[in-house]
């Protein structure tokens, strides 16, 4: 049995998809809105979690599953929760998370890096300059429309095409994102040997989470490029700052809910939002603002936070929906690319299966079941630490705090609670 598929999206749930497919054999094509493969570049590095490395490498060829690992970033320090003066709360070693597997291992990658590794050897398949306008159904067949007045037909339409779904919007009006009215300011601050000299060893050797008193918080987290495979693409129009791919960086995010920004934080560009987080943590140590200040004006950049809202199960059909463009969530834990690269893992190995014994419906009913449980579990705990991480609560805040001191003051406790990081 031949089966068509179509995923609208070229994102990293899509084209992961399109990669286990292919190579799978599985006749498949990607439609993706922006003109070049450059367009939809992203500056900021992405954590990869044992569920995302376990589907990369279930999905990838080989020789690309090399490739992304020889474009992952170099640094392993531990994961540190400090105070807002950099005073030690907790350290959660790498030796809890840490596996000799790379398949089951952290990664922290480039996502223009990731970007390149999933688009590589998909000529032909991935095509474009194609915005999703809408799909027509014709008996079992679906078509999909382009905005450039294209169409084409499949048997199976994967909806991968983000938060902001076109597919979603029409397949399932009734699922919607909320504003969580917190908002983020993230940047990146050049890893020279110069910068590692000024910045404390705290900050440039592995992730930190500071936990003030206030109702906010700072994320930061090194990316150290080993320069095996991490290139720019010369032909691109993209700001050189927030897009280079070949220096390693120090990238952070300040949040915190929208009551603590002025009402004209929209309209502020790179260098006013810099002023504005040097203003915001003004009190906290010195090294804070040294990270802030020292990030380049063009590499800052605003992001509001969303979250989808659960849905009810639908009738199964031959249109489905992967990643954000279902349960798109906040950034806060750090799993939102991870569930859709575990969804495009699942949706392959089924659909893959499916190929033998023709019960196609049946795979994708097993996958959305799946999914749904999964993937709205992961909103709802990423909603959560969102809301937690920019509460106003000072005596809950106090509490965490000391329960960080408590947990590392006390190891075996720490190791039994956090020993399931491996995938977080």
């Amino acid at each position: 049995m031949t089966t068509r598929i179509a995923i609208i999206g070229g994102g990293t749930g899509g084209l992961c998809l399109a990669q286990g497919l292919r190579k799978a054999g599985v006749d498949v094509s990607v439609h993706e809105r922006s003109r070049t493969r450059t367009e939809r570049l992203q500056g900021y590095r992405v954590h990869i979690n044992p569920h995302g490395s376990a589907a990369l490498h279930e999905c990838l060829p080989p020789e690309l599953w090399e490739r992304f690992l020889a474009t992952t970033g170099t640094t392993s320090g531990a994961f540190t929760f400090v105070t807002e003066r950099l005073k030690e709360l907790m350290v959660i070693d790498s030796e809890l998370t840490w596996s000799p597997d790379p398949a089951s291992n952290h990664h922290s990658v480039s996502r223009i890096s990731l970007h390149q590794v999933l688009s590589a050897g998909l000529d032909g398949v991935l095509h474009h300059g194609k915005e999703f306008a809408g799909y027509r159904r014709e008996g079992e067949v679906v078509v999909c429309e382009f905005a450039d007045g294209s169409t084409v037909e499949a048997d199976l339409v994967i909806g991968a095409d983000g938060a902001n779904s076109r597919v979603r919007e029409q397949f399932l009006p009734g699922a919607v994102r909320v504003d969580t009215e917190i908002v983020a300011i993230a940047g990146k601050h050049p890893l020279t040997e110069e910068a590692r000299k000024r910045l404390p060893a705290r900050l440039t050797d592995g992730p930190s989470m500071v936990i003030p008193r206030t109702g906010a918080g700072l994320f930061s987290a090194p990316h150290e490029l080993n320069g095996a495979l991490s290139v720019n693409d010369e032909t691109a129009d993209y700001d050189p700052v927030l897009f280079d791919n070949t220096a390693s960086y120090l990238m952070w995010a300040f949040a915190a809910d929208n009551r603590r920004y002025p009402d004209h934080l929209s309209s502020l560009d790179g260098e006013a939002l810099r002023t504005l987080v040097l203003d915001l943590i003004d009190g906290w140590d010195p090294a804070f603002k040294e990270l802030v200040a020292g990030s380049p004006a063009g590499s800052v950049s605003r992001l509001p936070i969303f979250t989808s809202k659960p849905v009810e199960p639908w009738p199964t059909g031959n249109i489905t929906l992967l990643g954000d463009a279902i349960h798109s969530m906040t950034p806060f834990r750090g799993i939102g690319a991870n569930t859709a690269l575990r969804d495009a893992q699942l949706l392959c190995r089924n659909l893959v299966a499916a190929r033998e014994t023709g019960a196609v419906r049946p795979a994708i009913a097993d996958y959305e079941q799946r999914m749904r449980d999964y993937g709205f579990a992961a909103v709802r705990d990423s909603e959560r630490s969102a809301r937690r991480f920019v509460s106003r609560n000072r005596a809950a805040r106090t509490m965490a705090r000391g329960m960080f001191r408590f947990f590392q003051a006390v190891p075996p406790l720490k190791r039994k609670v956090f020993s399931d990081l491996g995938d977080s």
